[in-house]
């Protein structure tokens, strides 16, 4: 008999009766994510950007990759990526030795960050549209030692009960300091390279590290602030490590373009035959210094029951077998629908329509994430309930939906410059640090890691780069590159302004559950 009292389906066992329904789950769940984007492109093709049959039919393959590769990840995120890092999070803080956390922290930054795809997505788009004058390699490794040591600092910060604010405070006066130094180019570039640090790997790994650290202090509330956080101290050491790299080797004046007439290609197989092999190899990557941390870890320290080790394995396999599916869709299906509608949209002598389907793409777009869904179900945990998911959506929609129509409002206007948005933005999220519950404060920064996943990193940077191409006196890499950093900027605002009205409901209802 199963959980419901009925007779387990002929031919299977109780165990994958709950594993088909927990699937099934997940499948809905992703399926209604995914439908309102595919509506909207579907609706574009038959009005304002038909897009032709074969990249029509790539796009709705990709749909579909996408839905199945993102039930299956998240399936094996929730077996095995959180256990793995909550359990690595509380055995570096039994040993006591601040050398051991520290020089963990590195290693584990170091080794996730040089493979998450995310990452690999942007720098492969950063050298095509420079032709190479920045390489894919140079982004990947010194993003990831910048992510590495910022990671490092994060668990220093929770076990030494080091304010969030104050930590994000001093990151973000470095950061802002060393912008008065960075070239234009770079300035979108290390921005955007901090939302593709925060991808479908690394953020639920993080999330679980920093809960399984913050679980081992025996203050309850300091543990349930500290559970947020860490993914917002990483993601500014992409930032930092890209400025210096602009900063001490004087790589400026890039010009860059994209082909738009390569995104009309007739083919509808080999673009998801080239992506299957790359997207394999760099998921491969990704999971491999996992899987080998686990292993040493489970010798060592951790000493699972076979079961629960089996578990775990399977459980990166569907991830893998997931993240796979899901890439392969995004690259071959979405990428190059992203480049024509921007592209055909900012042609047209009316922008209106370009900013309104911005808005409606960034609102959509970000339901789809695989490590928002991992986020926002933690933020329910973690308060039992009292923060709702589904409100934590609503807020990053509407402001994803902003950051994207933001974004395109300054390609149509060449004398708009990113950091016109980017100084005052983060200048309010910081001021709101100190008045705004700090639980939202974690919450809300990590957000905007999450935010910009895969499929910000893919469509709508392909959407915002096709219109750059578009608009005369625009620049590809200037004003293409930075919607990830708008992106990962305005759930900064929004989710502490929503935390703020928590605020005060609780205390009109007599409850300090959510007291600065």
């Amino acid at each position: 008999m199963n959980a419901g009292g009925e007779e387990p389906v002929r031919g299977f066992c109780a165990a994958e009766v709950v594993f088909l329904n927990v699937l099934f789950d997940k499948f809905k769940e992703v399926l209604l994510a995914v439908a309102p984007i595919t509506t909207i492109v579907l609706v574009l093709n038959f009005t304002l950007t038909p897009l032709g049959m074969p990249v029509l039919l790539r796009f709705l393959a990709g749909a579909l990759l996408i839905t199945v590769g993102l039930s299956i990840f998240l399936f094996g995120i929730d077996i095995a990526i959180t256990p793995i890092g909550s359990l690595m999070g509380s055995q570096l803080t039994k040993s006591n030795k601040l050398w051991v956390i520290v020089v963990s922290g590195i290693m584990l930054g170091f080794f996730i960050t040089i493979a998450e795809p995310d990452l690999h997505i942007l720098a492969e788009q950063v050298s095509i549209v420079t032709s190479g004058d920045i390489s894919k390699f140079s982004i990947v490794a010194v993003v990831s030692i910048g992510v590495a040591v910022m990671l490092s600092a994060g668990m220093v910060r929770i076990l030494y009960n080091i304010p969030l604010y104050r930590m994000l405070t001093v990151a973000y006066l470095a950061i802002f300091g060393l912008a008065a130094f960075a070239s234009e180019e770079f300035l979108a570039i290390s921005f955007d390279s901090s939302g593709a640090t925060t991808g479908a790997l690394t953020v639920p790994f993080i999330l679980a590290l920093a809960l399984g650290v913050s679980s081992m202090k025996k203050d309850s509330k300091a543990s349930e602030k500290d559970s947020f956080g860490l993914v917002a101290v990483a993601s500014t050491g992409a930032i930092i490590s890209v400025m210096l790299m602009n900063v001490f080797f004087k790589s400026d004046k890039l010009k860059g373009s994209i082909d738009v007439a390569a995104s009309h290609a007739d083919s509808l197989f080999a673009p998801f035959a080239a992506q299957l092999p790359r997207v394999s190899l760099d998921v491969l990557m990704a999971l491999s210094p996992l899987i080998a941390v686990f292993v040493i870890f489970q010798v060592i320290s951790f000493k699972l029951h076979k079961r629960q080790f089996v578990r775990i394995i399977k459980g990166i396999l569907y991830s893998f077998i997931g993240l796979v599916l899901f890439l392969t869709g995004v690259g071959a299906g979405f990428m190059d629908v992203g480049v024509i509608t921007g592209y055909h949209l900012a042609s047209m002598e009316n922008k209106a329509f370009i900013i309104v389907v911005g808005f409606a793409v960034g609102l959509v777009t970000i339901l789809a994430e695989p490590a928002v869904h991992v986020l926002t179900h933690q933020v329910e945990d973690v308060t039992s309930g009292f923060v709702k998911r589904k409100i934590i959506l609503a807020a990053l929609s509407v402001g994803v939906g902003a950051a994207v129509a933001l974004s395109v409002i300054r390609v149509l206007t060449p004398a708009l410059h990113l950091w016109h948005y980017l100084l005052p933005g983060y200048a309010i999220a910081i001021a709101m640090m100190y008045f705004t519950p700090k639980l939202f404060v974690g919450i809300a920064f990590d957000s905007g890691g999450v935010a910009s996943g895969p499929m910000t990193a893919t469509f709508i940077l392909a959407f915002t780069e096709g219109a750059a191409e578009s608009i005369p006196g625009a620049s590809v890499l200037v004003d293409g590159f930075g919607v990830i950093a708008m992106v990962a900027l305005t759930p900064l605002i929004t989710i502490q302004a929503l935390g703020l009205l928590y605020k005060l409901k609780t205390r009109k209802e007599g409850v300090g559950f959510f007291e600065s």
